[in-house]
């Protein structure tokens, strides 16, 4: 089946001229990488050919300033998800939403509701345990306190995955590897907050979102043989989710450690949706004669809509904190909605990556032919995999990633993408950055042997510069101090009061 894209926004092609002329040189050679990095490398123990970096003009008016392996084709980690997050912006637009429908099948009367809630996950994002909470409350608004039937929900606007949480590094209880679903709640995953109560020496235990038939915990006892530290209060804790229906914990928790909370991913998350909807009505008050399971939404109109944040509010948090399991819903949004079929297929890994190909072709590297014989050779397609960069096959080059920037900075969308990027020394990712702060908007990645960052450097001056550094490396997590180094220098060349442009 052809994929069709009926919503691509098309850029104002006069911009684009200059920046094809400049971008027939992108991978070219300009000089040697400054001594500042190459020792920075040195101690990390990182070899230069580990590196593959671009620094080049954000409006495309002449040749990068430096150009060291931007041609190789390397694992950019969670840096990948500046395509996905451009394509979406370029594809949906900023203002999109997710809508989850909601059905009342049935009469009501007396606070009783005679027949099914239906609940159609499209794959928001943005799904939190407030959200649901909002969504159930204004359920209850309707005047129903009791369900006497059962509670679908629809899960097939996402093709199922063939995806295990513990496939990527063997921890599927890290919340960054939840796996995509058409109805996400809060990342499938629970918040377990300790707080010391010494006068009882226990820890009080609050486990967020109510799981419908878990065993939780109401605390665990308190350990004061260290009371000045914390230490490894996870270890401590002896923690056992084995039984998805009950957590335990065989240890004890450090009196020193104060409050802290603890973030896991649900030990069975294809049924995490169900036990969190029942878990919640019933904290709400709420009661159930029937169950809780998995089935298909009615064709007719929902009884109300629950709207999610639109997509450069989504889009703020993937970039800023490199969020996984977002990533991968926008990405499988694009094959959902960009399809042009009606109603609109489950979406699939491999539809999107179609989708994803395409818009690349036709906005990031068209090909060459007779009649422009001045553009650059096209740019490989990267190989997206999952869209998140959580990936250990996911492939693309400095070059790919200098123009993705420098055409987004050149498109109406570019407010919304560089606001979504961490800002050097201030937040998101780059909050404890030593870099100078302030000095840029930039993307960062890491897994183990792959450390990188790209977006853009601001000038003093005004100017802007589109700068993408990666390391693939066995020796990258030591590699930090020398992204320091990258960044201080790409500001210091940022800075530079001549600017030699083309045209100018």
């Amino acid at each position: 089946m052809p994929i069709f894209l009926p919503r691509l926004r098309h850029f104002v092609s006069p911009w684009l001229l200059p920046l094809w002329l400049t971008l027939s040189g992108l991978t070219a050679s300009a000089g040697p990488l400054p001594e500042e990095i190459v020792n920075a490398l040195a101690r990390a123990q990182v070899p230069p050919e580990a590196l593959s970096l671009l620094l080049v003009n954000a409006d495309g008016q002449s040749a990068p300033r430096l150009s060291w392996r931007a041609d190789a084709l390397v694992n950019p980690a969670s840096v990948m998800k500046l395509v996905t997050t451009a394509a979406a912006l370029d594809l949906l637009g900023p203002a999109y939403t997710w809508r989850t429908p909601v059905w009342v099948q049935g009469r009501v009367k007396d606070g009783v509701l005679k027949g099914n809630l239906v609940i159609a996950g499209q794959g928001d994002p943005a799904m939190t345990l407030e959200k649901l909470w909002l969504l159930l409350r204004r359920v209850q608004g309707l005047g129903i306190h009791k369900i006497d039937g059962d509670i679908v929900l629809d899960r097939s606007a996402f093709a199922p995955l063939s995806v295990n949480p513990g496939d990527f590094d063997g921890e599927p209880m890290r919340p960054y590897n939840a796996s995509p679903d058409a109805l996400l709640i809060n990342f499938k995953s629970i918040l377990m907050t300790f707080v010391p109560d010494p006068a009882n020496q226990v820890a009080r235990v609050q486990i967020d979102p109510p799981l419908w038939g878990v065993q939780l915990p109401g605390s665990v006892p308190l350990s004061s043989t260290r009371p000045e530290t914390c230490g490894d209060y996870r270890g401590d804790l002896k923690a056992d989710f084995s039984d998805p229906a009950r957590i335990r914990f065989m240890g004890s928790y450090p009196v020193g450690c104060g409050e802290k909370v603890w973030p896991v991913a649900y030990v069975d998350p294809d049924n995490f949706a169900a036990r969190t909807v029942a878990g919640l009505w019933y904290s709400l008050g709420g009661t159930l004669t029937g169950s809780t399971h998995d089935g298909h939404a009615p064709a007719d109109s929902p009884t109300f809509e629950v709207v999610s944040p639109t997509l450069a509010e989504v889009i703020h948090d993937i970039n800023k904190y490199s969020n996984n399991v977002m990533a991968q819903q926008v990405f499988l949004t694009l094959a959902r909605d960009t399809t042009g079929t009606s109603p609109p297929v489950p979406a699939t890994f491999e539809a999107a990556r179609e989708v994803l190909r395409q818009w690349w072709l036709q906005r990031i590297s068209p090909p060459v032919t007779s009649a422009s014989a001045n553009l650059p050779p096209t740019l490989p397609v990267p190989l997206i995999d999952n869209g998140s960069g959580l990936s250990r096959q996911a492939r693309i080059s400095a070059a790919g990633l200098g123009r993705l920037l420098q055409v987004a900075y050149l498109s109406p969308f570019m407010p919304e993408l560089m606001a979504s990027l961490p800002v050097v020394g201030l937040d998101g990712t780059l909050k404890h950055s030593h870099a100078a702060p302030a000095s840029a908007h930039l993307k960062t990645g890491s897994l183990r042997d792959v450390l990188a960052i790209a977006g853009y450097v601001h000038g003093n001056n005004g100017h802007h510069l589109c700068l993408v550094a990666i390391i693939n490396h066995p020796n990258a997590s030591a590699a930090r101090p020398t992204m320091d180094a990258v960044m201080d220098w790409a500001a210091t060349e940022a800075n530079k009061a001549i600017i030699i442009s083309a045209g100018r």
